[in-house]
């Protein structure tokens, strides 16, 4: 009796995981094929797209169809631009959230909750209602149409969602490690980069896939506060292009690719460190 338990077990377990798995493939499916039928769109022409066999692969791989968005649709610049934005807006926000972190939780003064608490505000402002403060501001500072322009709103709403994930983890971090190295000799300084910030690598990468993915996708400040071509990110080249390249959907499809791409890249990268970062916030929960 008790061996036809355990073989009824294990055989329930069995498809039981069979069910899990083949539901996680479909799931899996469903999330990717958009970006592969992105990818097979942009190697069309129009009249193929037209003829009604959208979903299908194309009868001729349009390479062409990247060169031009490349080239004649300005995407290069586009990519270049949104490349620029989003590595400083996400330096900064590593930089600034990193050291304002740790100051509020590892160091004892008195106005410590206080300055948290204001910071943690900044999450419940919405950023449509500082799109009018925002423009007068740089309006008068003469920031309007630069890089700037975009990099200080991106920075200054990126800083509480860093500030309260790199908050959280180091407030886990065991004080006795700063102590010891202070009995070391180490200073303030040198105990910050050389310890505490490698112990809090998951929480650094997942602050850099939020911020890239706010900064890469943002498109209603690089709409109001970019008027020339030359500084505009790929939000609004994309934007642009439907008007310019009314017909030429192979090559929006194309430049839509480009701007996808990274986005991929970087979670592929980075994404060992935000499921750790996931695991110890879950653990400390």
């Amino acid at each position: 009796m008790r061996t036809a338990e355990v073989r009824l077990r294990k055989k329930t377990t069995f498809i039981r995981n069979i069910i899990i798995q083949a539901f996680l493939i479909v799931v899996a499916i469903v999330q990717i094929y958009p970006l592969i039928w992105l990818a097979f769109f942009s190697l069309k022409d129009n009249s193929e797209i037209y003829s009604g066999d959208v979903l299908g692969l194309p009868d001729k791989f349009l390479w062409s169809n990247y060169s031009k968005a490349l080239s004649d649709g300005h995407v290069l610049t586009y990519f270049f631009n949104s490349v620029l934005v989003t590595s400083v807006s996400i330096l900064l926000v590593l930089i600034l959230s990193s050291m304002t972190g740790y100051a509020i939780t590892r160091m004892n003064w008195k106005l410590s909750s206080l300055t948290m608490t204001i910071i943690l505000l900044g999450m419940m402002v919405p950023i449509q209602a500082t799109l009018l403060p925002l423009f007068m501001v740089l309006k008068n500072l003469h920031l309007l149409n630069t890089y700037w322009s975009l990099i200080i709103p991106y920075v200054a709403f990126g800083i509480p969602m860093a500030v309260f994930i790199l908050g959280s983890f180091y407030k886990g971090i065991p004080r006795e490690m700063e102590e010891s190295a202070v009995m070391d000799g180490s200073g303030i300084y040198r105990t910050f980069f050389s310890i505490i910030l490698p112990l809090v690598r998951p929480a650094i990468a997942t602050v850099a896939i939020f911020t890239f993915l706010s900064c890469w996708n943002e498109l209603m400040f690089a709409v109001t506060f970019i008027n020339k071509e030359s500084y505009q990110t790929l939000t609004v080249g994309m934007m642009s292009m439907v008007g310019t390249y009314i017909t030429q959907w192979g090559i929006i499809g194309a430049g839509l690719m480009i701007t996808t791409l990274p986005t991929v890249i970087i979670y592929l990268v980075l994404n060992r460190q935000v499921q750790q970062s996931m695991i110890a916030g879950a653990v400390k929960g």
